[in-house]
């Protein structure tokens, strides 16, 4: 008899194992699809439909079984824009609030950003108490809701409490106002007047909404290289040069962050004229011209945003390595 061979056992071929790394890809695909279904369902959906509605009748654009009864515009001429006239030409208040929310934003702007720049270089520097300091900063984003700020501001009657209650003065934010008017400053002109006004009247609102930017700005500074802060020591540098020679230049990109979101963050605010005017269209059920004020709007701040970004682009420091 032929001896038999023996064969060996084969042993079954495993799959090839995940790196860690496509491990890590597939948790962060998997957690990242959750807020891509969401942001396509209850974001660009509706987001494109409100789009649509501005070439819609607005007479015939309301509530039917199953939907909305939509009936589109005339695309021959220009009668696809007829909401857009409307809003332009025909709403008593639209033109004028977008007009005021535009100045408004002009002269707030520039004050939240040097107010947080202002803040944020105190902060950053060592003296007892400065953790505690840096809360009390950043305690409005926390608790920043819509009936907090008006207590404060002492516009109580929107809080759903006694309109004629009378408030602590620790809340009031127009002593400054009534002291200049006491003075007679604020009788010298009336853009004067306004303008101080606008500054002194809401000076609370501007401590209220810088704690974001004040924030950035700190992370900007803690990232100035200690090789700068050496430089400038050895070559005696004042703190007054410092400032404009190493911290502006380094702090720069987040100026025009800051800037974006602060312009975001007015546009959009609560207290907001012009979407106050788009939301009490919406209730007229004008959803047509509701959705033909706020894409304009949009329109706008994007605009305006692009010419100032385009202009402060040209003075920011990018470090390149």
């Amino acid at each position: 008899m032929a001896a038999q061979t023996k064969q060996k056992p084969t042993t079954p071929q495993r799959r090839p194992r995940l790196t860690y790394e496509r491990r890590k890809a597939l948790y962060g695909y998997g957690f990242l699809s959750l807020w891509l279904v969401g942001t396509i369902l209850f974001f660009l959906i509706p987001l494109g439909k409100s789009l649509c509605y501005c070439f819609m009748d607005n007479s015939s654009l309301k509530p039917d079984v199953g939907g909305m009864r939509e009936v589109w515009l005339d695309f021959s001429g220009f009668r696809w824009a007829a909401n857009f006239k409307y809003v332009f030409a025909q709403d008593p208040y639209y033109k004028q609030y977008l007009l005021d929310v535009l100045k408004d934003t002009a002269v707030k702007t520039p004050l939240i950003l040097i107010f947080s720049l202002f803040i944020a270089v105190i902060l950053n520097q060592k003296f007892k108490g400065r953790g505690f300091a840096r809360a009390i900063f950043f305690l409005p984003v926390i608790i920043a809701t819509g009936p907090v700020f008006n207590i404060i501001n002492g516009d109580i009657a929107r809080t759903g409490a006694d309109s004629g209650a009378q408030f602590s003065t620790l809340f009031e934010t127009d002593i400054v106002d009534e002291l200049l008017e006491y003075l007679g400053v604020m009788n010298i002109s009336d853009n004067l007047s306004n303008l101080i006004n606008t500054v002194t009247t809401d000076i609370f609102g501007l401590v209220w909404n810088s704690g974001i930017q004040i924030l950035i700005f700190l992370a900007a500074l803690q990232n100035i290289p200690v090789s700068a802060k050496e430089a400038a020591s050895m070559e005696g540098a004042t703190a007054w040069e410092y400032f404009w020679k190493i911290t502006l230049p380094y702090v720069s990109p987040m100026i025009l962050a800051n800037f974006i979101y602060t312009v975001i963050d007015s546009f959009t605010a609560a207290d907001n004229v012009v979407m106050a005017r788009v939301l009490a269209k919406q209730l007229e059920w004008d959803y047509a011209y509701a959705a033909a004020m706020v894409w304009s709007y949009f329109a706008i701040v994007i605009l305006a945003l692009a010419v100032v970004i385009g202009i402060l682009n040209r003075f920011i420091f990018y470090e390149v390595d």
